[in-house]
């Protein structure tokens, strides 16, 4: 399976969040608006083995996978002595598309992984220990959990459950360690919030988006992430993990025994938490994702202790038959679907595909090259980070490429060569209807159409971009906050609650179905021009309804 993934990572075109992660590790910026700094130095250590290669940036997350299987193999060998469960644990991953296949695709969350499994594994350890200092290695990878992504704050009411609900509560809180622990992942975790205080806390106020909207209770959205959670996680091993999550909790606060509370919690809690923003948000693919690796191990352990407690042996059964057919039909489909990627040119999915809706930028690449050598033009522009992305992986540094209206998003990057930009055409790369946006009324270049080109996948068209030749201005690396240039895009929600209710009602005061993927802008400051506020209000409101 490690080698299934390595050819996955060598086959498959980089999708453009992992692009823009590539680009991430060629600056020395501290942080980054979107995540903490951890996938950047992820995709730099596979970069300097194998180069600006798909397996170069891709790496990473194979030794990810790697590491959190070792680790859960040993929590399940310390808890249960069983190899059994321990072969369970490591084959769990395995079975379920995200992990078996997907860890070998970039993403903030194949960082945060490992080092949130190994904070659950030295807390096991200090559990069957008793030595404090454990304390001290969990406070460490919790500290580089945070560094990986923000979501890793999630872990906190099961460690919080497993300090307090156990009867040595007494004894831990009138020790240094744990505190010690959370100064040791402060101090981890101190390039972001120096970043953060450098940039008026740009990334803290760009994720309490995500944590604060709510746009009406849409059964789209909870459609989405319990789908999803089926498809990532395996439609016979998430009802697997979650009956034995429940026995792992019951158990666990029953007899206040400290590894079946920390395990049970750290997915609960989250998975729950998740389930009640779906019912106003659609949850990313990938937020739940750090959570169900310690299911994995929990299901392993608790299949391991069944005989003991006394459970009927129909019931174990049962229990091992179920296991056994989520881990066959899991790796099966993680088999399958890794076949139809690297071997079959069919598109079953069309513009839906998650994979086939990000390629063919290879195609809009080698058009751009064209329109250079034509025009003379000595740098590409583009008005969306995607685009930004795949256009600077595709041309590795042969021509400066620059986002030109959202320019928060790159706070601390280096110049990317505005000495050959001065006094120089440029052409702009844009994907149909964006290259429209109300941006242009802030850019006094001037624009002549050149071409279009079509994105392609497996004969489908998945996008239209269009190819215009920039003349008369040179891009600002550092515009003022307030400018329409700085603003970012809002991830989460995809437009404002305020557009959602004044542009967007729908009887009962609820959005219905899924917003568009590409979201509206977003001013980072509240200093903004009112007129202008108004005219992008109004555009944000007609390109959000054609979406929807």
């Amino acid at each position: 399976m490690t080698l299934l993934r390595i050819v996955y990572a060598s086959s498959i075109e980089l999708r453009t969040d992992e692009a823009y992660y590539w680009t991430w590790s060629k600056e020395a910026a501290l942080s980054f608006l979107d995540h903490p700094p951890m996938i950047a130095w992820f995709i730099r250590f596979g970069t300097a083995i194998f180069g600006d290669t798909t397996l170069g940036v891709r790496f990473g997350g194979i030794v990810a996978m790697l590491v959190t299987q070792l680790l859960l193999a040993d929590i399940v060998r310390r808890l249960t002595h069983d190899i059994r469960a321990v072969v369970l644990a490591v084959l769990m991953p395995e079975a379920a598309l995200y992990y078996g296949l997907l860890m070998a695709k970039v993403a903030p969350d194949v960082a945060l992984i490992p080092f949130a499994v190994a904070m659950m594994w030295s807390l096991v350890r200090l559990a069957q220990s008793g030595d404090g200092r454990w304390w001290l290695a969990a406070g460490l990878f919790a500290g580089l959990s945070l560094l990986s992504k923000f979501t890793a704050i999630m872990f906190a009411p099961a460690v919080a459950a497993f300090l307090l609900v156990p009867d040595w509560r007494w004894r831990w809180l009138r020790s240094p360690y744990p505190y010690l622990a959370v100064l040791i992942a402060i101090v981890m975790f101190s390039p972001v919030l120096i970043w953060n205080a450098q940039h008026d806390w740009a990334s803290f106020r760009f994720q309490g988006v995500r944590a604060t909207a709510n746009y009406g209770i849409s059964l789209r959205t909870i459609g989405d992430y319990i789908g999803l959670q089926f498809g990532l996680v395996g439609f016979v091993m998430l009802p697997v993990v979650l009956s034995g999550l429940a026995m792992t909790a019951w158990r666990g606060y029953r007899t206040r025994e400290p590894v079946a509370i920390l395990l049970s919690t750290a997915v609960l809690v989250p998975f729950l938490y998740f389930f009640v923003k779906s019912l106003t948000l659609r949850v990313g693919d990938t937020w739940p994702m750090f959570m169900w690796p310690i299911g994995f191990a929990a299901v392993a352990v608790n299949l391991a202790v069944l005989a003991g407690e006394g459970w009927s042996a129909r019931m174990i059964r049962s229990s091992i038959f179920w296991v056994d057919t989520a881990v066959i039909s899991g790796i099966t489909f993680v088999v399958i679907v890794f076949l139809y990627y690297v071997a079959a040119p069919w598109n079953f999915l069309g513009k839906r595909d998650p994979i086939g809706a990000e390629a063919g930028y290879e195609q809009v690449a080698a058009r751009a090259q064209a329109a250079l050598d034509e025009t003379g033009a000595t740098w590409i522009a583009t008005t969306d980070y995607r685009t930004y992305a795949m256009m600077r992986w595709l041309f590795r540094g042969r021509v400066p490429v620059i986002e030109i209206s959202e320019r928060g998003r790159f706070q601390d990057f280096r110049d990317p060569g505005l000495d050959g930009i001065k006094g120089h055409a440029g052409i702009y790369v844009g994907r149909e209807p964006d290259n429209h946006g109300s941006v242009w009324d802030s850019i006094p270049a001037k624009r002549e159409a050149l071409a279009q080109v079509e994105r392609r996948w497996r004969g489908v068209v998945i996008d239209t971009y269009a190819l215009d030749k920039l003349t008369g201005w040179t891009p600002e690396l550092s515009p003022p906050k307030d400018s329409p240039l700085f603003q970012w895009r809002v991830l989460a929600g995809e437009f404002s609650a305020r557009l959602a209710r004044h542009l967007l009602p729908s009887p009962g005061g609820t959005l219905q179905g899924r917003v568009s993927e590409r979201p509206m802008p977003r001013p980072l400051s509240s200093a903004t021009n009112p007129s202008r506020d108004r005219t992008a209000s109004a555009v944000a409101g007609r390109q959000t309804a054609a979406a929807l």
